[in-house]
């Protein structure tokens, strides 16, 4: 088994001796075996275990056994003790999620301190085999069946190519101690059902079942691989990036087979499930200008041609600027305001505006733009509605109600980022001129 070891970490470029990690372990078979895999192979590491306090006298001992480990074989042990129930309770979530959050933060936190190149995990064939039927379970789709990689992030699993009969067997041969975990030969969990009775039932099928299950899960993974790629081509060929929004028109997913699943690899990014990647979809059948979908965090609007995807806009409370105010936070962004008494260079950007200074009444006022608005905007003699000119300027449905607009006194002096009112506007008899731009401009 090292040399196999040795040959894939080799091969798949997994881990390198002029590197150092975190190896994460519980004292048990698997985790041991990599901790001596380690050792043997000179890949230096510190080691990161978790005693949850789940199993009483069991969990102190583990936690022995492994301080004991490490200052025998000169390895640094970092311990977190950690009262997993309570943080579950607080939480409202079960003991199991609790302790997968407590693990993964604890291991990132002293990664990220000790400036170590790796967190290496000790999941193998048998573990990949469970997580991939407990998706299935739940409900999946291809990037479900393909399960976990060897490398994900600062996540590293060498053992994916061993099954835990090959682990025990090497760790019996070589004489290796390890800790058991009598809660894993219960079938309480679903993981562990799925281990000692759902996955015994589906070998006992085929004395060939558990190779044909991993060479087909294989399969998946390229097939997987293969759609990612054709599926980044469709995105930069049809999705529009702007600044706060992208933009799919409507006929990119017309007439293409899977249409729903390239929605959903487009928005499972933005917090967006499969179900609701199927409706956006169905809604296009007969689609409706400004019917909205939401995520925790994003929405998809419905427009006359294409979907707008953009963050759910924030409360906006209006702001007061008063003569001579540098800077100014709108919608996260920053702007700077520059007043000059010296005639300015023309700044070609549109989105920024220049004003006449003198011409406004202070405090200004930026505010999010009301159904009766209007404005003269610059080159016109007459006023116009905020609602036709945003139409004017194809402002999508969804991005309408974020248009911001600069009152002063009754008058509106700029529709923010957009056009500015003519009666603002900068003359060759300005003598004071305000500036206002991206602070990354």
């Amino acid at each position: 088994m090292y040399e196999a070891f040795i040959s894939h970490i080799h091969n798949e470029k997994l881990l390198t001796p002029s590197h150092r990690y975190l190896l994460a372990c519980s004292g048990g078979l698997d985790s041991m075996a990599l901790a001596h895999l380690l050792l043997k192979a000179n890949i230096p590491f510190e080691l990161a275990h978790v005693n949850f306090q789940l199993r009483g006298e069991e969990s102190q001992g583990d936690e022995a056994f492994l301080r004991n480990w490490g200052a025998k074989h000169g390895i640094e042990v970092h311990v977190n003790s950690s009262d997993t129930i309570s943080y579950a309770s607080t939480k409202g979530i079960s003991i199991q999620m609790a302790a997968r959050e407590i693990r993964y933060l604890f291991f990132e936190e002293i990664r990220s301190s000790r400036a170590l190149n790796g967190i290496i995990l000790a999941h193998h064939q048998d573990d990949q085999l469970e997580t991939i039927f407990l998706h299935l379970l739940r409900g999946t789709g291809i990037e479900g069946m393909t399960g976990m990689n060897d490398r994900k992030g600062w996540l590293i699993r060498p053992l994916l190519i061993f099954s835990r009969k090959e682990i025990e067997t090497y760790m019996q041969q070589e004489g290796h101690e390890w800790r058991e975990d009598r809660s894993n030969a219960s079938s309480d969990y679903k993981r562990n059902k799925l281990r000692h009775e759902g996955l015994p039932a589906i070998y006992a099928l085929d004395q060939d079942a558990r190779k044909n299950l991993l060479h087909s899960f294989d399969r998946l993974k390229d097939t997987g691989k293969a759609f990612i790629s054709l599926f980044e081509s469709w995105k930069i060929q049809h999705v529009e990036e702007g600044d706060d929004f992208s933009i799919l028109p409507y006929e990119a997913l017309y007439q293409v087979k899977g249409a729903a699943t390239l929605l959903y690899f487009w928005l499972r990014t933005y917090g967006f499930n499969s179900d609701q990647a199927k409706g956006i979809y169905e809604s296009l059948k007969d689609p409706k200008p400004g019917r909205l979908f939401l995520s925790s965090s994003h929405q998809v609007g419905l427009d006359r041609t294409a979907l707008i995807l953009s963050a759910i806009p924030q409360h906006f409370d209006p702001i007061s600027i008063s003569y001579g105010v540098e800077m100014v936070s709108i919608s996260s962004k920053k702007y700077t305001l520059e007043w000059k008494t010296q005639e300015m260079a023309l700044d070609p950007n549109s989105s920024h505006a220049q004003l006449d200074a003198d011409t406004l009444e202070y405090p200004l006022m930026v505010r999010n733009w009301e159904e009766g608005d209007r404005f003269i905007p610059l080159g016109m003699q007459s006023e116009k509605k905020i609602s036709d000119f945003l139409i004017d300027q194809k402002v999508p449905l969804p991005l309408k109600k974020e248009v911001k607009v600069v009152v002063s006194g009754k008058k509106i002096a700029w529709v923010w980022g957009m056009r500015i009112a003519d009666w603002a506007k900068v003359t060759p008899n300005t003598i004071r001129f305000l500036h206002i731009k991206s602070a990354t401009a």
